[in-house]
């Protein structure tokens, strides 16, 4: 090509295809951070112990509390009369002895102890020679004493059942209480520990200046950012694997689903959580602060998302903002994985529920960040 040509547009935007020396140093960054925030645990005992060992602790103790036992004997009371050696009688001798605790007292204090909860109800002989029984309908184990206390007195009257019934107990793995547990305190482990371990860190950071020193540096924010998300999906490896084998090795839990589906979810609800803990601390200036934020955006998953109990109890015009959290998402994800072995194909509707916050969060916490 002579001088005189000239140079055609395509050559002139023409780049060379970038060596993998300048790929390396791309990274360079992100790289050192990860490494440097894993680190960093070593110098923080106490954030071993909140994401690894309390919720072990926690596990164990209501796996202990709610395991499987017989039915605790319901406390009922009978008011003081003429008749209640009556009731007491008949009590002892239905065809469960020793089903109910029994107690006689005058009525004030039946009452008062009735409202306090002491007893789950209260029973009064009346004039006519019948019972008058005073329940709770609020209460489910007042309902239910109320229905066990007069089935006993009515058979051990002489009532005969018409019918022959058969009773059949079933108390098998993953219809237990703790198998409906475990999976929601992964879940809500995942969302603390992302939120507060992401949170925390980054405003501590901030406070004491430590952010200020990245600014003069070639490293980006989006880099930075990152790489605190990303030293939560090592940490999620861990809390899965502690949790299922206290499950599966203490009370015997069935894990139906692959091992991969289940960490996928985990990694999920890690980045979903992570970016939100990313957002929440991207211009908190205070610990106390984030504190605050963290407590106001957690607040409502501790409670609608079926951590303890199902969200079904909630009323169903707000069960589509419910699902709609994704604590809910991530603790359905890994009860459908976990207890009934569902493939990760039927559960892309959670998945994008997660991946929607854990994006969206992260995109506008990178944009929102400020280094000081």
């Amino acid at each position: 090509m002579s001088i005189a040509e000239p140079i055609p547009p395509a050559e002139l935007k023409a780049k060379p295809p970038a060596s993998p020396a300048k790929r390396n140093r791309r990274w360079a960054g992100y790289t050192h951070l990860l490494m440097a925030r894993m680190k960093e645990l070593k110098r923080e005992p106490e954030v071993i112990f909140w994401v690894f060992v309390f919720p072990l602790l926690l596990a164990f103790g209501l796996g202990i509390a709610f395991r499987n036992k017989p039915a605790d004997a319901p406390p009922v009371v009978i008011v003081a009369g003429p008749r209640a050696q009556d009731a007491v009688a008949l009590l002892e001798h239905s065809p469960q002895p020793g089903a109910f605790k029994i107690q006689v007292q005058d009525a004030d204090t039946a009452l008062r102890g009735f409202r306090l909860g002491k007893y789950d109800l209260v029973i009064e002989p009346d004039a006519q020679g019948g019972f008058q029984y005073r329940y709770d309908p609020a209460r489910p184990e007042s309902t239910l004493a109320r229905a066990q206390v007069d089935d006993a007195l009515q058979t051990a009257s002489g009532r005969h059942d018409v019918l022959e019934t058969k009773a059949v107990t079933s108390s098998d793995p993953g219809s237990r209480y703790i198998d409906f547990l475990i999976p929601g305190l992964l879940g809500m482990n995942l969302m603390n520990s992302g939120m507060w371990g992401i949170g925390f860190a980054l405003v501590d950071m901030r406070q004491r200046k430590l952010l200020k020193r990245f600014v003069g540096t070639p490293m980006r924010r989006g880099d930075f950012l990152l790489a605190l998300l990303s030293s939560r999906l090592v940490l999620m490896l861990i809390e899965i694997g502690l949790l299922l084998t206290l499950g599966v090795v203490v009370f015997h839990m069935k894990v139906m689903g692959s091992l991969f589906s289940i960490v996928l979810l985990g990694s999920a609800g890690a980045v979903a959580f992570g970016g939100i803990g990313l957002l929440t601390a991207s211009r908190a200036q205070k610990i106390e602060s984030v504190s605050g934020l963290m407590n106001l955006v957690m607040m409502p998953m501790w409670i609608f998302s079926g951590v303890f109990f199902s969200y079904e109890r909630f009323p169903a015009m707000i069960q589509p903002l419910i699902k709609a959290l994704p604590l809910t998402a991530l603790n359905d994800a890994l009860r459908a994985s976990i207890l009934e072995g569902r493939p990760l194909s039927h559960q892309w509707p959670r998945l994008l529920v997660l991946i929607l916050w854990g994006g969206i969060s992260f995109v506008l916490a990178v944009r929102w960040f400020r280094w000081t």
